[in-house]
């Protein structure tokens, strides 16, 4: 092993290391993608740097643009983790009318759910029916909360505008996400165990910056 001190590298504007990453996630691709769900994936492997989600991430018909449509519209986004909403562009978000939610830390919700010894995601998710159609769900962390908006979906409570399914884990994980995308909303799904808040943020944004100004 070498005792020689490791070069430093250079200052690099961060629009400028942004750049350079995606050209090399393009020059990386295990192969072409469709050009409309493109830009979320490459904004998830740039997050992760994960090349299987080029494989894994699944879309409904026509999810990105119907997701788009929804921001365009003033959706709000409800996320089962603080981290999701910390990493979601508020202020981008805010431009079109939206707000990111996540009822996660709500007194009434952690009493709910200890009264009914069952998980606090699924108990936000009721508890976000009352906000209207017009809503996008980020799911990064709970494979409860989409169980129970599968239900709800189900039951006629919920319509959503689009679901991101992607918790990441072991327990019923895989389940969950197969449950959310036969719900019959548009969705957004990271197959398999992979996922993770930070993904949930970086689909988000993806259609996002994919508005058209």
């Amino acid at each position: 092993m070498s005792n020689d001190t490791p070069r430093i590298p250079p200052p690099i504007p961060p629009a400028e290391i942004e750049r350079r990453s995606f050209a090399i996630i393009e020059q990386e691709l295990p192969h072409a993608l469709d050009p409309v769900q493109a830009p979320v994936i490459k904004r998830v492997i740039h997050t992760t740097a994960d090349f299987s989600y080029a494989d894994t991430l699944r879309f409904s018909e026509h999810a990105v643009e119907r997701g788009r449509e929804a921001l365009a519209n003033g959706a709000h986004i409800v996320t089962d983790t603080q981290m999701a909403k910390a990493g979601i562009n508020k202020k981008r978000l805010a431009a079109y009318g939206g707000e990111v939610r996540c009822f996660m830390s709500d007194e009434d919700v952690a009493s709910e759910a200890a009264r009914r010894g069952i998980t606090r995601a699924a108990v936000s998710m009721e508890k976000s029916a009352t906000m209207g159609e017009n809503c996008i769900y980020a799911i990064g962390n709970a494979p409860t909360a989409l169980i129970r908006l599968y239900e709800l979906i189900k039951e006629g409570r919920l319509h959503p505008a689009l679901v991101i399914g992607v918790p990441v884990g072991f327990v019923h994980v895989e389940e969950a996400k197969e449950l959310i995308m036969r719900a019959g909303a548009p969705y957004i799904v990271a197959a398999g165990r992979k996922g993770g808040s930070n993904v949930a943020a970086a689909v988000c944004n993806a259609l996002l910056y994919g508005m058209a100004d």
